[in-house]
């Protein structure tokens, strides 16, 4: 699947964004989606992740309370809604897709196998 990001932007601190992925194909349904994000210089890392149907979701510590993530399949689209955001959630954040025909949300970056382009998002003071 061809996943495209997009809603990124310059913020202050306590300001709400919010991320879309929309995927290509007529599969989307099938796929366990996640966000990521990366900083120049360091890993990239796990954010969210939701099931195929939305209902269950998975969040990073550093996020849990401030961020949501959810899907619409009637548009292929996942979103990454963040709230509150701080400085120390400036980064490039990335959309990926999990084929893997399991109900766990894995939070690795080598657990998905398609990735969007990334979208930077920057969070000034």
């Amino acid at each position: 699947v061809q996943l495209q990001a997009s809603g990124g932007g310059l913020v202050q601190t306590g300001d709400s964004l919010r991320l879309s992925c929309t995927a290509s194909g007529r599969t989307f349904s099938h796929y366990k989606l996640a966000w990521f994000r990366q900083v120049p210089g360091k890993e990239r890392d796990f954010v969210g992740a939701v099931s195929r149907r939305g209902g269950t979701t998975s969040y990073a510590d550093s996020v849990k309370g401030r961020f949501t993530i959810s899907r619409d399949n009637t548009k292929s689209t996942v979103y990454l809604q963040m709230n509150s955001l701080k400085r120390e959630d400036t980064a490039v954040y990335y959309c990926a897709a999990d084929r893997t025909n399991t109900v766990y949300l894995f939070t690795g970056v080598n657990d998905y196998t398609d990735w969007g382009q990334g979208t930077q998002v920057t969070v000034s003071s």
